[in-house]
């Protein structure tokens, strides 16, 4: 999944309607950001079993327990570099030539 410390992009920044009055800033579709941590979440009707992640570049508010709220994991994917692209073309290789 992610490490602390990766750096991520928001690929669904969509929300539920009246969810920006429990958080001071949401993540937003397309912006990157830095993983702080990997916990596992509670979605907002209590059901158990989502991946939720800290940012540092946002806090969020902490529950009836004194626990941070996160975001759901599955709305970001890992930010591509160019350095990336580049091992991944390297490591694919150039196709072989088959002569005509």
């Amino acid at each position: 999944m992610f490490l602390p410390n990766q750096k991520v992009v928001c690929v669904d920044g969509k929300f539920p309607l009246g969810i920006e009055e429990l958080y001071s800033e949401l993540p937003k579709e397309g912006v990157t950001y830095t993983i702080r941590d990997i916990v596992p979440g509670i979605g907002l009707t209590g059901e158990e079993g989502e991946t939720a992640v800290y940012l540092i570049e946002i806090t969020g508010p902490l529950n009836a327990h004194g626990i941070e709220r996160g975001f759901r994991a599955d709305r970001f994917a890992p930010l591509q570099t160019i350095e990336d692209e580049v091992e991944e073309e390297i490591s694919v290789g150039m196709p072989e030539l088959v002569p005509a």
